[in-house]
């Protein structure tokens, strides 16, 4: 059964809400942003850091605490709770906008866009903090549609990783990964790998009609070779493998595709 590269934004529904801060003699200021999959339950909470430019001490310590204070309700009671007890309790220091909605590719994405919308800007620093997303679609069934691939946006990168120009993100499109590489989630991906290929999990270029285009998937390589001269050997079967066992495996010729980027985790 193969799966189909489609369009990833707006594939999931998030529910969030502006957190701001009403400070005597101060006009309100957005401070943050709540986001919530009311799905799964989850929630993402973006804060500012720093509030010593719009409150004064008291209060900007109050205003501080607040994100451990957030994490804490939201394990507690969850997410759903968490917002409607701050719904219900508003103050003179903090207050909450009404409930939207918004259309979502990568909650840790969206996040950052809208607290970039309503807060205040974020510095993009590229291959130190942020990584390019490119709009491939790589499919996680069989190849995908043909489709141009460039830099869409900039993903702020997950802290831990050493960053370079060889590291960009895309979407995988399909079950055949799963559990590993849930559906419409956003990869880390490394370009060009070195070393042997056997048994990695990698992302499989096929050219199409136009130079522009491209066909794209993301499986595990495996591969067998026979001798062909002293030290010399070529490739016998290679083989693109999935992970769910819904799916079938399928042969290539060594000709029939490229090796474009080494997966290395999923971000969301």
């Amino acid at each position: 059964m193969p799966a189909l590269v489609v369009p990833i934004t707006g594939r999931r529904e998030g529910t969030y809400v502006l957190l701001e801060a009403c400070l005597p003699q101060r006009p309100p200021q957005n401070i943050g942003v709540f986001l919530m999959d009311a799905n799964s339950g989850r929630a993402w909470i973006r804060l500012r850091g720093d509030y010593h430019d719009l409150a004064d001490p008291e209060d900007a310590e109050v205003l501080e605490a607040l994100p451990q204070d957030l994490e804490n309700r939201i394990a507690e009671s969850g997410a759903a709770d968490c917002l409607e007890s701050l719904e219900d309790s508003l103050s003179n220091v903090l207050r909450v906008s009404e409930r939207q909605t918004v259309a979502v590719d990568a909650f840790s994405r969206v996040l950052d866009r809208l607290y970039g919308e309503h807060v205040e800007k974020l510095a993009v620093d590229p291959f130190r903090t942020h990584l390019p997303l490119y709009s491939l679609r790589a499919a996680a069934g069989s190849l995908g549609e043909e489709m141009e691939s460039e830099a869409e946006d900039w993903v702020r990168a997950p802290e831990g990783i050493r960053l370079g120009p060889d590291l960009f993100v895309a979407h995988v499109v399909g079950r055949s990964m799963e559990p590993r590489i849930p559906d419409g989630s956003l990869n880390l991906f490394r370009l060009h790998p070195a070393g042997s290929r056997q048994g990695k999990i990698l992302l499989i270029q096929r050219f199409g009609v136009l130079d522009d285009t491209a066909r794209y998937t993301v499986k595990r390589y495996t591969s067998t070779k026979v001798p062909i001269g002293e030290e010399q050997w070529a490739h016998d079967r290679i083989r693109l493998e999935p992970l769910n066992p819904e799916f079938e495996a399928w042969d290539a010729g060594p000709d029939d595709f490229a090796v474009v980027a080494e997966w290395l985790r999923v971000i969301e």
